[in-house]
């Protein structure tokens, strides 16, 4: 009996989506809900499980195409054996020879190996089942070339270009979109940043004196972003302009606090929302953080968990970025752009010290926010980090 595989219900959000890869091709045994292709949104990658186990006989649809809910991807026959190839599988030769090769390549790594011309086969593979990531194929990339044996011949010392090239490559959808958001963000919203900084001495030594206590009891390392949320929840409640967004002429105020937290994955960087971050804990927060950073890696992080925040995140100090002005997440009014800490003289009570500093930079829409309350939302910020135990008292 032969079973159609169509492409899944795609959230009401996503239009269509772009059949990135097969990771099965026609002759293949697959088993039930093993994955056979990825698709890619403008926001996820899905998967497609088969619906039953047996042969892919057919696929209707190559690499690269658009597709839309319901549109018939493959053919599976559940009675045929796994010694018998399809006798005629007219799409076959249709599919891309990198694309057949590349079945357990992500996409970010699919992306280099088509631009660098590589073999995929060549390639080690770190992932789950020897899926091949961004990092082993730059990895490969770093590895030096064999040397040709001399025989004799006196070595080349030539430094003329063997040739000069361009590579016209497509934006991935999720690239695309995130350009898209970026501009419109500029064009219809007043932004400027503000800046201050905090001292992490109090914050350094609370986290070195309970980390381990706090890991024992909860089962998750005691970060700094927990901290960072709670302090910038504690300042939403205290600006809650700050958390409210421009609808037309009209101004949406929140009584909620659903604070996004910026993941950066081999796609682009991607806001997975931590929902009612005022009724969460810090080990709540230390534990969905964590769980959305292994979803992002992984590629299994739902639309559903990426909508919806109503203020943002973003620590460009993991990058070593000391300061920048990030962009507002439309259409909410403002993000937290943490920076890396440095150590650097300060004056303290009229001396000169050494203290772990790290710059903040609020960015917001200036149509409802106003440079005061910008200000008072940042120092409220930086407070609460130099002296943690506000956050307990909220004062």
């Amino acid at each position: 009996m032969t079973i159609e595989v169509r492409v899944p219900q795609l959230p009401e959000s996503v239009a269509d989506a772009t059949l990135v890869v097969w990771h099965k091709q026609p002759g293949d045994a697959v088993g039930r809900d093993e994955n056979l292709a990825d698709l890619e949104t403008d926001k996820v990658v899905l998967e497609v499980p088969a619906p039953v186990a047996g042969i892919l006989t057919e696929i209707r649809i190559v690499a690269g195409s658009t597709v839309t809910s319901g549109t018939l991807l493959a053919i599976i026959d559940e009675t045929a054996s796994a010694a018998a190839k399809p006798a005629d599988v007219p799409t076959a030769a249709a599919v891309p020879p990198a694309r057949a090769e590349a079945g357990k390549l992500g996409p970010a790594a699919r992306r280099i190996v088509e631009e660098k011309r590589l073999d995929p086969g060549t390639i080690a593979g770190s992932g789950r089942e020897g899926r091949i990531s961004k990092q082993d194929v730059v990895r490969a990339l770093d590895k030096p070339a064999p040397a040709a044996e001399a025989k004799g011949a006196p070595a080349s010392h030539s430094t003329a270009r063997s040739g000069r090239t361009e590579q016209r490559v497509p934006m991935t959808r999720l690239r695309a979109r995130i350009a898209s958001r970026l501009v419109e963000a500029q064009a219809t919203q007043a932004l400027l940043t503000t800046f201050n900084e905090v001292d992490m001495k109090a914050l350094n030594e609370a986290r070195t004196r309970y980390k381990d206590r706090f890991e024992k009891t909860h089962g998750v390392r005691l970060g700094f972003m927990s901290f960072f949320v709670k302090a910038t929840v504690e300042a939403l409640r205290r600006f809650p302009v700050v958390n409210a967004y421009v609808d037309g002429s009209d101004v949406v105020y929140h009584d909620y606090y659903d604070v996004g937290v910026a993941v950066s994955t081999d796609r682009g960087l991607i806001v997975p929302v931590l929902r009612d971050a005022d009724l969460m804990s810090c080990a709540d927060v230390e534990r969905a953080i964590g769980s959305y950073a292994q979803k992002a890696r992984e590629g299994s992080i739902t639309i559903e968990e990426l909508t919806g925040g109503t203020f943002s995140i973003t620590n460009g100090g993991v990058f070593g970025s000391l300061m920048s002005t990030p962009i507002v997440n439309a259409p909410q009014s403002a993000i937290l752009g943490m920076h890396k800490v440095q150590d650097r003289p300060v004056v303290v009570d009229g001396q000169i010290v050494i203290r772990p500093m790290m710059y903040l930079a609020l960015t917001y829409d200036h149509r409802i926010i106003d440079g005061r309350e910008a200000v008072q939302f940042l120092v409220t910020i930086k407070d609460c980090l130099e002296d943690p135990a506000r956050l307990l008292l909220q004062v």
